[in-house]
């Protein structure tokens, strides 16, 4: 805890104190790009994510220990009906998980990526945000803190996901109060509502706005009073992914909900971060929009579980693959361009 004894201050710490990207292994990375036996520029953002992966690993880029990590949080809202199904469905597809029987443990296997599954007190969900705070200061930053423990392996590249029902409700909360709008404007289906129910899911955002509301002008704040466990875990985890300079693939919705709130602290805090792919979910284009990222895919998913940044990172694996795979003019005895 900080000499102020306020635990957010640690995390105002963090922010303040970020590496930025290794401009010479960009540079390397760049030069490399000219000199393979393509036309320059032909991969398009294949060579652009290569060159992203080289500046923030700070040398030539590999994909050799890349992880999934899917934060699994219960949240009191849901209570309130905001999600089809009840809450019992997270800590199900959290043993679900482990058995192998998700898509996020297929795609995994498929792509060679490593799972992690953080079960975070599910028996306890998070104050009913419509009536209450999700979280006190010092169980958030706390969170976070946890959340920080998925780069205890190291990894070189970190996916981060999600699994609870009734977050997309909360993420719509965190979308609003930092990006303005409606509850409305940011609420959809979920879990599979029809026009009704996303209309009371709705009704429901809104109040939590409101009830909130003298207190949304700080990120941390809206982190703490709007979001989840696993949110609050997922934004842990992309600091400290940044502070020892690990690439990030943001999921979907709800994961973008908390790298939303680290972009509100300071507009360069995603710059290692990739955009997996963009939801189906209402309000997610707009959200990647307001921070000015363009996600790498747009598959029409909304499962959450990181299904969409391990898509995505079979996307930098060959990027990578083919920026330090392929031969060079010289290598294969190919002319240059004139």
């Amino acid at each position: 805890m900080s000499a102020t004894g306020l635990p957010f201050d640690d995390i105002r710490a963090l922010i303040a104190s970020m590496p930025g990207p290794d401009v010479r292994a960009r540079h390397d990375a760049r030069h490399r790009q000219e000199e393979l036996t393509k036309p320059s520029g032909s991969l398009g953002r294949l060579e652009e994510i290569a060159e992203w992966m080289a500046a923030w690993q700070g040398r030539a880029p590999s994909v050799d220990r890349p992880v999934v990590a899917v934060f699994a949080g219960n949240h009191g809202v849901a209570a309130r009906g905001v999600s089809a199904y009840p809450s019992s469905v997270t800590q199900a597809m959290v043993e679900n998980f482990a058995a192998g029987g998700a898509a996020i443990n297929q795609l995994c296997a498929t792509f060679d990526l490593g799972l992690k599954v953080f079960d975070l007190a599910l028996d306890y969900p998070t104050g009913d945000i419509s009536r209450e705070a999700a979280l006190s200061e010092k169980d958030c930053a706390a969170t976070m803190a946890f959340g920080m423990e998925c780069l205890a392996g190291e990894p070189d590249l970190l996916c981060i996901g999600e699994m609870g029902i009734g977050n997309t409700a909360v993420a719509a909360a965190i979308f609003a109060a930092l990006f303005g709008g409606t509850a409305a404007e940011w609420t959809g289906a979920g879990t599979g509502h029809d026009a009704a129910g996303i209309r009371a899911k709705a009704a429901v955002v809104q109040e939590a706005l409101d009830l909130h509301a003298p207190h949304l002008g700080d990120p941390l704040e809206v982190l703490r009073r709007l979001g989840g466990r696993e949110i609050a875990a997922m934004a842990g985890a992309i600091l400290a992914a940044r502070q020892q300079r690990v690439p990030v693939i943001v999921d979907g919705f709800v994961a973008t909900a908390a790298a939303a709130v680290l972009f509100a602290m300071d507009r360069s805090a995603l710059d290692h971060c990739l955009f997996g792919h963009v939801s189906a979910e209402t309000g997610h284009q707009r959200a990647l929009q307001a921070m000015g990222k363009v996600p790498v895919l747009a598959l029409g998913m909304r499962l959450g579980e990181g299904t969409g940044a391990a898509m995505a990172a079979a996307v930098v694996k060959a990027a990578v693959a083919c920026h330090t795979g392929m031969a060079t003019f010289t290598q294969a005895g190919v002319a240059g361009p004139a």
